[in-house]
């Protein structure tokens, strides 16, 4: 047996603790049996343990942590990320109704676009669209419908509530199972809006915050001297209330980490139950080129647990938890029809990978070929123990990075080793 190349070991209160990351399994040695692995490993040679403590070797056999002398164990992760980015069973749809926005923040990367709205024949087409996905893929068992924008609830009367409907009512009808969701700034959440995602199975909504109140006004507002962050807060809470799930993402930059706890205690008249429908994101803005304290982002997260609220992970593994955008059984459809993958750039007429037609099919570029063949040309990510849980990030890193080592933590072992340290503290929580 050889080690295998993904194992990382740290310290945790007097033991080594280990991770094995294309297993995810985590292995806790006291320092004996850590340097008796050593020992093997320095000398490329686990026969001798294996005689003398066989119980300790089928351990590290069974975890992942001793693999076999031909195993190609990249590509097992080649086999693992293409399974995942190419699941038949599943198909996830973007719309963005508009490019409009009620907003201006200061670091949205897109375009405002006044009036931009989905016409009728885009509407008509969008529909064909998904008779005609749902037609061709028989193997589809779960359709999503999700909003972006712009600010999609400029136009939940002329453009969300019809797509949402009729794309219900079809996926009902072939028995297919049907959930949408929404990124929204949520200062156009109502009664009347809520009624109607209920009635649609839209329940999942993303909404931001750019800092507490003082510094959220500052970047939202609805005029120089009315802020949001009041309104949004309240409209979050009546989300909950009526039981639909809603991540809150806090865009942190040096000016946020202060408010951090107070925008915690703004929540902490939710109810036990109510608790359930929310989590949050505690996020570096990415446009943010000012140096954040990591540190302080990490003890504001552990801080809002420890007062009972769901803290987002999944940054900790972007291949499980790959972006949409990196999935072959996904579109984004733009207000005039023009078709992308990744929603975190400028969605401009040069960045399109495709077009819908009247037909309701999609015409792809050469650019949509190109993105989902982009992953394991960067050398440093092959060559990395947290391959299997990073892969570089999503498809639109590698595609930026063209030709380019990079590394999305800086080529840094202590970043790198710290993704490790959180995921196990997290395993602990949940344990």
């Amino acid at each position: 047996m050889k080690t295998s190349r993904y194992n990382i070991f740290f310290d945790y209160e007097g033991q080594k603790i280990g991770f094995n990351s294309y297993r995810r399994e985590y292995i806790a040695l006291d320092p004996m049996l850590h340097e008796m692995y050593e020992a093997s490993a320095r000398r490329a040679d686990f026969l001798e343990l294996s005689e003398v403590h066989p119980e300790f070797y089928n351990f590290l056999v069974e975890k992942g942590f001793l693999v076999e002398p031909d195993m190609d164990e990249l590509e097992q992760v080649k086999k693992l990320v293409n399974m995942i980015d190419n699941d038949e069973s599943r198909f996830e749809l973007h719309i963005n109704p508009t490019m409009n926005c009620n907003f201006k923040c200061w670091y949205c990367y897109e375009t405002h676009i006044k009036d931009s709205r989905m016409d009728g024949h885009t509407r008509e087409n969008v529909i064909r669209f998904v008779n005609a996905i749902l037609e061709e893929r028989p193997s589809i068992r779960d359709f999503s419908m999700s909003w972006f924008g712009g600010e999609p609830l400029l136009y939940h009367k002329k453009v969300i509530m019809p797509l949402l409907e009729q794309a219900y009512e079809i996926c009902r009808g072939k028995g297919i199972t049907f959930s949408s969701a929404m990124t929204t700034n949520a200062l156009l959440i109502n009664q009347e809006v809520i009624d109607h995602a209920k009635r649609f199975n839209l329940s999942f909504f993303q909404i931001t915050l750019d800092g507490h109140r003082e510094r959220h006004d500052k970047v939202r507002f609805v005029s120089k001297e009315k802020g949001s962050y009041d309104a949004i807060v309240s409209n979050i809470k009546l989300l909950i209330k009526n039981q639909l799930r809603v991540l809150v993402r806090i865009n942190c930059s040096p000016e946020t980490i202060a408010g951090l706890e107070d925008i915690v205690n703004d929540f902490a008249d939710l109810t036990e139950f109510e608790r359930n429908f929310i989590s949050f994101d505690i996020h570096k803005v990415w446009q943010e080129h000012d140096v954040i304290d990591n540190e302080a982002l990490s003890d504001a997260r552990w801080l809002y647990r420890e007062k009972g609220f769901v803290v987002s992970t999944a940054a900790y593994d972007t291949v499980l938890n790959s972006c949409y955008g990196d999935h072959r059984n996904h579109a984004t459809i733009n207000y005039n029809g023009e078709v992308f993958k990744c929603t975190a750039r400028d969605f401009t007429t040069k960045n399109s990978e495709g077009l819908l037609g009247g037909d309701g099919q999609i015409q792809w570029n050469p650019k949509y070929e190109k993105r989902l063949n982009s992953k394991f040309k960067n050398r440093p990510c092959l060559e990395c123990p947290i391959m299997p849980i990073c892969n570089g990030g999503c498809s639109q890193q590698a595609i930026e990075h063209e030709g380019i080592d990079y590394c999305v933590h800086d080529f840094d072992e202590n970043k790198k080793k710290q993704v490790v340290i959180d995921r196990f503290l997290e395993s602990l929580l949940e344990a």
